[in-house]
């Protein structure tokens, strides 16, 4: 079966199959097929491809394979009926597109939607990946941002002390971004919503932010809840209070399918210290802070606030071996004993877990959106398209 690897959209720097992976997937007796260019803007050669056992061809070529491999969702008007897409869809913010995927006769596998709590997922999941990469260049901009040492360094000049980190938010990116700061030698805070977080960001070296009233607001797939009004703003003003002295401030919350909780409101930023630095990591979904603007880096009363979108899109060569690997072991898994390519309705990657498992997510499937054409159920349901 001939698997294509397609040029991403213009603005994404990454690639879906980096070279490592062609040995690994043609033993699995996939053929490669990869469009020219497709992996230069994260330093990965045509050449490169080839030396491993790809072929490399025109567009038309690549998007003529049986199963397209991609990050973004291709120009999927040159593909036909009974083909194969995996890609990063967003389905509950682009229904509309998975809608004409979905009339285009396509088997749309959208890798967003990957179950994380399923051990097995795991190495398949590329939000995880990917978000790790964001914390830790979340944090290398602060610190290329703010006007001051990270570190306590003492000199025979004075004793420069350490600069603080405040983290809103620890998951996997949170979690990340706390440890790299830690290592930068900084003094890091970080909250989360989630009082099972405590333990975990304590155990990379920050120091937990207590909010009164807090539960463990988490939900089965291990994204944070949606909270009421009134708890979002205690949550805010506890945090925001903490980092008033803070000289960089990482936001990382983000839900599920929504868009992203104001975290940080105009009036804490008139609140901060002058000098110090916002970090907003999800700008791309509406942004934590109030005061963001997507895609740019920003100065206001005194404070910095960085608006970049997608970071690991400014990590592309490490951002693209990760995601290739976890798509490799994804279609990896797909091929059965006898070297067909199945897509099983008794997959829980695939479809999600049984109602009433321990891995069952109020309704929500696995990647699985739409086979030959035909809306999932559970998929329809969940991100409302209609067949």
């Amino acid at each position: 079966m001939r698997l294509g690897v397609p040029k991403e959209p213009s603005g994404e720097t990454r690639v879906a199959i980096v070279p490592n992976s062609i040995p690994k997937l043609m033993k699995k007796g996939f053929e490669i097929v990869v469009e020219s260019g497709a992996g230069s803007a994260a330093n990965y050669t045509d050449s490169e491809y080839e030396e491993k056992g790809a072929t490399i061809a025109d567009v038309a070529t690549t998007l003529a394979c049986e199963i397209i491999i991609s990050i973004r969702v291709p120009d999927f008007s040159a593909m036909v009926p009974k083909q194969i897409l995996a890609c990063v869809s967003d389905p509950f913010r682009n229904p509309t597109t998975v809608k004409e995927i979905c009339d285009a006769g396509i088997t749309l596998m959208s890798m967003d939607m990957i179950p994380r709590r399923l051990s097995r997922a795991q190495a398949m999941d590329v939000n995880s990946s990917q978000d790790n990469l964001a914390g830790y260049k979340a944090v290398l901009l602060g610190a290329a941002h703010v006007s001051r040492g990270i570190p306590m360094m003492t000199t025979a000049a004075g004793t420069i002390r350490p600069a603080k980190f405040v983290i809103m938010g620890s998951g996997v990116a949170g979690l990340q971004a706390i440890a790299t700061a830690k290592r930068l030698g900084a003094i890091v805070y970080a909250s989360d919503v989630r009082r099972s977080a405590a333990e975990q960001i304590e155990s990379v070296g920050g120091r937990f932010i207590e909010v009164a009233g807090m539960d463990d607001f988490e939900d089965e797939s291990g994204y944070a809840k949606p909270l009421t009004p009134e708890f979002i703003q205690k949550v805010n003003d506890t945090v925001c209070e903490v980092a008033k002295d803070a000289d960089v401030i990482i936001t990382t919350a983000r839900i599920f399918g929504r868009p992203a909780p104001i975290t940080v409101p105009a009036s804490a930023i008139k609140s901060f210290k002058r000098g110090a630095v916002v970090v907003d990591m999800n700008a791309d979904v509406g942004g934590n802070c109030e005061l963001t603007k997507p895609g740019q880096v920003i100065v206001e009363h005194g404070v910095t606030i960085v608006g970049i979108e997608s970071l690991p899109t400014t990590l592309a060569n490490t951002a693209s071996m990760l995601f290739s690997n976890n798509m490799t072991n994804f279609v990896s898994s797909l091929v059965d004993e006898e070297g067909g390519f199945t897509l099983s309705e008794d997959d829980d990657v695939l479809v999600g877990a049984p109602e009433g498992s321990d891995f069952h997510v109020g309704g929500m499937g696995g990647v699985l959106i739409c086979r030959d054409g035909k809306m999932h159920p559970k998929q329809s349901r969940l991100i409302g398209v209609v067949e």
